[in-house]
């Protein structure tokens, strides 16, 4: 069997691993890779692994002895699925690795936001219970879960996991059709009907070309005035200025997003500059438990075995 290249573009997302590759092979890792730098990169490359790094038809061409896109994460966003297809490039992710991680990251801005976790810190840190003539202070209102309705987008694994938590809260659980679905699913609620009757809705969807904007400022005015978004999916999900204005303007009660439209928000973003009470950001890290970053770099190791050596999934 000849030596094959494998090629690491942003090493630095994985752990220090040591990754045990049983065929006849040479390792390239970079920590990170930039735009103008992954054609050289990959040049020579039979397995290129890639976390976020862009893999576009360009790249993909110029990479004759390409066979496999190996992918330390769930979504494929970030690579030309059609142009692998066309030159027969096969990919494989990893799949399950988050699910108990990013519902667990779910439930807990659920909680914080309907308990107002934030403002209460923020109350206690400016002296506000030091100040009351009580034993508590009380501020912003809180509510429970219990009795609540949430919507949840995206019936995979995670959402799944997300409605199991849920339900042990007492929650009753709408599983929201696509926007633009000619017919409902059984089992699903139709988009609008969901925007309008939960009190929360969470987003564990994929990013395409039909859920990209999903929720935007008509979508935000939809829902109710107490309603709670919560985005763990992806940041093209949910127009960011449009959910900024919400909040301000006591359209929505509350938002939390673990995503951003992009990552990391070099050139800055909307949500990250509004400081808002009522408004939690978590930097991409709902998947980031030590649990869950064990199972990536196992399940990366053995997608990357089995295919080279012929193993079916």
């Amino acid at each position: 069997m000849s030596t094959s290249e494998i090629v690491f573009l942003d090493r630095a997302t994985l752990p220090n691993h040591h990754f045990n590759f049983r065929f006849p092979h040479r390792v390239s890792a970079y920590p990170r890779t930039n735009p103008d730098e992954v054609i050289h990169r990959i040049a020579n490359a039979t397995v290129v692994v890639s976390n976020k790094v862009q893999l576009d038809a360009q790249a993909i061409h110029n990479s004759p002895n390409l066979r496999l896109i190996a992918v330390p994460a769930t979504g494929l966003d970030h690579i030309d699925l059609e142009a692998a297809q066309q030159y027969g490039v096969e990919i494989r992710n990893v799949h399950g690795y988050g699910n108990d991680a990013v519902a667990e990251h779910t439930l807990m801005l659920m909680l914080a936001l309907m308990r107002q976790l934030p403002a209460y810190q923020r109350d206690v840190a400016a002296g506000l219970w030091e100040k009351s003539p009580y034993f508590c202070y009380k501020g912003a209102p809180i509510r429970d879960l219990n009795g609540k309705t949430l919507g949840i987008f995206g019936r995979g694994g995670i959402g799944q996991a997300v409605a199991y938590r849920a339900q042990a809260f007492g929650m009753k659980i709408l599983w929201g059709e696509h926007k633009n679905a000619t017919q409902i699913r059984p089992g699903y609620t139709p988009f609008r009907q969901v925007l309008q009757e939960a009190d929360i809705i969470s987003l564990h969807c994929p990013l395409n070309d039909q859920t990209r904007n999903m929720i935007g400022e008509e979508e935000l005015k939809a829902m109710k005035p107490q309603a709670i978004l919560i985005n763990v999916g992806r940041g093209g999900l949910v127009a960011e200025q449009a959910l900024v204005a919400a909040l301000k303007y006591g359209q929505l009660a509350g938002a939390g997003v673990d995503v951003l439209s992009q990552e990391p928000p070099v050139n800055g973003n909307s949500l990250l500059r509004t400081h808002l009470p009522n408004l939690i950001v978590t930097p991409h890290i709902a998947w980031g438990s030590k649990d869950a970053i064990k199972r990536i770099v196992v399940m990366l190791e053995d997608n990357i075995n089995n295919f080279m050596i012929g193993k079916t999934e």
